[in-house]
């Protein structure tokens, strides 16, 4: 059963910028750790010396998503020595639709009463019933934001359209549950690029991979650290020259993917990888079809290739996993490169006998 709306918000926090350049926590609801308050300090930006505004970014951390909106504080009788200010909201689940847009309701009520009690109402209300109302404000209703919606709001177009046949190894790497960095230096793209990664491995339907906004911090780096398989997005190019980070590194920026040589013989590539390579690539170029045909197309390729690999198991006891039986693989006389992505796919999927 699915978890009820109101229980996936955790807190909510505000940090302004004061009119001397200083960047401070003011308020937040429950309370937050010293250590997310440092972390949520360096994602809103308002720490950067380069002046550079993010209006919107959103990351994970140690399995808690965090959404940050940050605003220029112009004609606002009610906060005369704040230039900026970001609302911060956490939450459990991915949805950067629905908390930009209820971050940005929390914004015009700051600018308007510059008092955190109106904020907390509101926040209190969608906690409570998933709903806030204000003919001045917004409203915002919970249940307008579906989580699949959300999954499908990138472009899968767009990253066929820049990586072409080299999609493939995005998809290789993801379906092995590899560590994926991508580094670019726009936080924007970096987030557009790497939420939509996941819609490359659909049957999964799983987003806790992603981390799409991570500094080279010790804390975080070693909360990335306890992770299997990632997508990480870094904007300091620094993260190229941390080999222990990655298994397939994206320059996005250059547009080149470079496969570590520590994984090369599990990612070898074959006539499979090219007839997966070759339907992406077809497919994210019909204009006919939309991104989620693209998804669908790719995702019945990929239950073909996860029926394949269940004909090749038997049965273990108890109510485990099937495993893969090593002697049926051999016996099917695949191409070596097949064979090779059968048995890390199975070990990826713990179908391996230990």
């Amino acid at each position: 059963m699915a978890e009820p709306e109101p229980q996936l918000l955790l807190a909510v926090g505000l940090i302004e910028k004061d009119t001397n350049g200083d960047a401070l926590w003011v308020w937040c609801y429950p309370s937050v750790t010293a250590e997310l308050r440092s972390l949520l300090l360096r994602k809103c930006c308002l720490t950067d010396e380069n002046e550079l505004l993010h209006t919107f970014v959103f990351g994970q951390y140690k399995r808690s998503w965090f959404y940050i909106t940050t605003v220029e504080v112009q004609d606002s009788p009610a906060l005369k020595k704040v230039t900026h200010f970001s609302i911060v909201l956490m939450a459990k689940d991915f949805n950067p639709e629905k908390y930009a847009a209820f971050t940005r309701i929390l914004c015009r009520i700051y600018l308007k009463h510059g008092s955190p009690v109106k904020m907390m109402e509101s926040y209190i209300a969608v906690l409570t019933k998933g709903i806030c109302q204000s003919e001045e404000n917004g409203s915002f209703l919970s249940k307008d934001f579906d989580a699949r919606k959300a999954y499908l709001a990138g472009s899968i177009k767009d990253i066929v359209s820049q990586f072409g046949m080299e999609t493939v190894i995005l998809y290789t790497a993801l379906m092995l549950k590899k560590r994926i960095v991508v580094y670019h230096p726009r936080i924007e793209a970096i987030q557009e690029f790497t939420r939509t990664l996941p819609a490359l491995v659909w049957h999964r339907q799983d987003w806790s991979i992603l981390h799409s906004y991570v500094h080279l911090n010790e804390e975080e780096v070693e909360a990335l650290k306890a992770c299997t398989g990632y997508i990480a997005g870094f904007t300091d190019s620094e993260v190229n020259s941390r080999p222990d980070l990655y298994d397939v590194y994206v320059n996005l920026a250059d547009s080149e993917i470079t496969v570590s040589p520590l994984v090369k013989e599990a990612m070898t590539m074959g006539k499979l990888h090219k007839e997966i390579g070759q339907l992406i690539v077809q497919s994210a170029e019909d204009p006919e079809k939309s991104d989620s045909q693209v998804i669908k197309e790719i995702s019945l390729k990929t239950k073909e290739v996860l029926a394949t690999l269940a004909s090749l198991t038997e049965a273990s006891d108890g109510n485990e996993k099937p495993t893969l039986n090593s002697e049926a693989l051999k016996q099917k006389r695949f191409p070596p490169a097949t064979e090779n992505f059968l048995f890390h796919l199975a070990a990826a999927e713990q179908m391996l006998k230990i």
